[in-house]
């Protein structure tokens, strides 16, 4: 026996319903059985983040673009970020590496 389930899924900062669709549910539905309504929104909340995320990459490499402009090192900036969202153990650990190899090659 099939059921119809309405599912919305809500912008929690927004409040705006993004996605609304009803999906059918298939009686002892295994692992082979095909929701044709439950792939499409699966498809379309991939797209549409894969939207926001191209949107977010051109607002970053503006970003990235006016800190050049106004004198700042992309790449060092890069870095610094790369380092701030490292776990602090993790960040020590690279540290305590880097200066190994620095040593190993006389570069210190």
């Amino acid at each position: 026996m099939s059921e119809e389930i309405e599912v919305s899924v809500v912008n929690a900062s927004t409040g705006e319903t993004v996605i609304e669709f009803e999906q059918e549910t298939a009686p002892e539905a295994g692992h082979n059985s095909v929701s044709g309504n439950q792939l499409r929104a699966f498809i379309e909340r991939v797209e549409r983040l894969t939207e926001e995320k191209q949107t977010l990459q051109e607002d970053i490499k503006e970003v990235f673009s006016e800190a050049k402009s106004t004198g700042f090192d992309i790449k060092v900036m890069r870095q610094i970020i790369k380092i701030r969202g490292m776990d602090k153990n993790d960040f020590a650990e690279y540290e305590e590496i880097l200066t190994l190899y620095r040593n190993a090659l006389n570069m210190e």
